[in-house]
C-alpha cells in the first residue's frame, strides 16, 4: 500500500469512527422523541427493524451467506446467545435512562466502561495491568465511591451501563464474526420474543392513531438504520484506525451526553457529581497517556529489531 493509499485509508476509518460516536453521542435526543412510548415497546421495534434492516443490508452486499456457518457453529452461537443477553440489558437500560432523565448517569457509564473493559480482562483473561493503569482504575473507583455517597446508593444505572456493554464486548471477541453479521444473528434471536411482546401486551399500550401517527411511526422504524449504522461505521473506522485512536475517539460519545444533559435536559449538576466526573475525566487521561506510551515504545522496539 503506497503512502497515499494509506492516508487515505486513514482519513476513510476516521471520519467513519468520529461519525459513528457523533451519532452514538446524540441517541438520547433520538430517544426523547419517542418518549411518550413504553420503554418496552421501543426495545421491541429497535430489535425488529434492526434485523430487517441489517437483513437487507447484507444481501445488497450479497453478505447473508456468512450467516449460515455460524448457526451450525454451537461455540459461536454460545456466544452470540451471550452476547444478545447483555446488549438487550444494555439497550433497555438506557432508553430506560433516558425516558427517566438520567443522561448524566448514561454519561458517567459509558465515561467508565474502557475501565470496566480493562478491569474485564484482568479477572476473566488474567491480563496484568502495569502502575499507570492501576492508578487509573483506582481513581476511576474512588469516583463511582464519590457518585455512590452523593446520590445515597451505587450509581447502579451507570455501572450497569458500563459493564453491559464492557461484557458484550467480551463475548463478541470469543466469536470470529463481523460487526453486522452479528448483530443481524444477534436480532433474529430476539425478534421471537419481540413480536411475542408487540403482539401481547402492544393493544394494552396502543401507539397514536391518526394524526401524529405517521411520524410516530416513521420515529420507530427509523430505530433500524439508526442502531445499524453505527455500528458499521465503527467496523470501517475500527479495521483502518490503531487501538489507541480508537480509544480516543470513545470518550465523544459520553462527552456528547453529557453536555446534552447539563445545557439541554437541564438535569442537576452536584458539586459532589461533578467531582466525580472531574476524576473519571482524570483516570482517563491517565489511561489514554499510558496507552500513548505503550503503543510508543512497541513501535520503537519492531523498529530497533527490524533495523
Amino acid at each position: 500500500m503506497t503512502d497515499d493509499e494509506a492516508a487515505h485509508e486513514a482519513k476513510l476509518g476516521g471520519i467513519s469512527a468520529i461519525s459513528a460516536y457523533i451519532l452514538w453521542g446524540v441517541f438520547p435526543l433520538y430517544f426523547k422523541l419517542v418518549g411518550d412510548t413504553n420503554v418496552y415497546t421501543i426495545i421491541a421495534h429497535r430489535v425488529v427493524w434492526s434485523a430487517l434492516f441489517v437483513a437487507l443490508f447484507l444481501l445488497a452486499l450479497n453478505r447473508l451467506k456468512e450467516i449460515a456457518p455460524v448457526f451450525r457453529s454451537r461455540k459461536s452461537m454460545g456466544s452470540l446467545a451471550l452476547s444478545t443477553i447483555t446488549i438487550t440489558i444494555n439497550w433497555t437500560l438506557f432508553v430506560w435512562a433516558i425516558d427517566n432523565n438520567q443522561v448524566l448517569a448514561v454519561s458517567f457509564g459509558y465515561f467508565i466502561n474502557p475501565l470496566v473493559n480493562v478491569l474485564i480482562g484482568m479477572v476473566m483473561l488474567g491480563e496484568r495491568q502495569n502502575r499507570l493503569q492501576a492508578i487509573a482504575i483506582g481513581i476511576a473507583l474512588i469516583a463511582v465511591a464519590i457518585q455512590a455517597f452523593g446520590l445515597g446508593g451505587l450509581p447502579w444505572i451507570s455501572l450497569a451501563l458500563a459493564f453491559s456493554f464492557a461484557f458484550y464486548g467480551y463475548f463478541r471477541k470469543t466469536v470470529g464474526v463481523g460487526a453486522a453479521p452479528g448483530l443481524l444473528i444477534e436480532t433474529m434471536l430476539l425478534v421471537p420474543f419481540a413480536i411475542g411482546y408487540l403482539v401481547l401486551f402492544g393493544p394494552l399500550q396502543p401507539l397514536p392513531i391518526g394524526e401524529g401517527s405517521l411520524s410516530m411511526w416513521t420515529l420507530l422504524m427509523l430505530l433500524g438504520p439508526i442502531t445499524a449504522v453505527p455500528l458499521i461505521l465503527f467496523s470501517i473506522g475500527a479495521r483502518r484506525l490503531r487501538l489507541t485512536t480508537i480509544g480516543i475517539f470513545q470518550y465523544i460519545a459520553p462527552s456528547i451526553q453529557f453536555v446534552m444533559a447539563v445545557w439541554l435536559f437541564g438535569e442537576q449538576l452536584s458539586q459532589s457529581r461533578l467531582f466525580s466526573f472531574v476524576l473519571i475525566w482524570l483516570s482517563l487521561a491517565v489511561f489514554t497517556y499510558d496507552s500513548f506510551s505503550s503503543n510508543a515504545k512497541a513501535r520503537k522496539a519492531r523498529k530497533e529489531k527490524m533495523a
